[in-house]
């Protein structure tokens, strides 16, 4: 796996998500790695690029990417 930046990562896990969620696991590793490189403490996502972008959507998001050890954040 090549080092990706943390928006490319991010990026992947857009596509992923609109992919019916192929390869997540995947990309949540190589956004895990990215946010360890770059010191990043939180993932920031766009609510408006996810395919359910409602609370509950952002809350079940949140609590799957918790358990692989990412912290997940939403832009205004």
């Amino acid at each position: 796996m090549s080092d990706l930046t943390l928006n490319q990562a991010i990026d992947n896990i857009y596509a992923s998500i609109n992919n019916d969620n192929e390869e997540l696991d995947i990309h949540i590793a190589a956004l895990k790695a990215a946010m360890a490189r770059e010191g990043v403490k939180q993932a920031v996502f766009d609510p408006a690029k996810l395919v359910q972008p409602n609370r509950q959507g952002r809350k079940i998001m949140q609590s799957y990417f918790r358990k692989k050890g990412v912290t997940v954040g939403f832009s205004a």
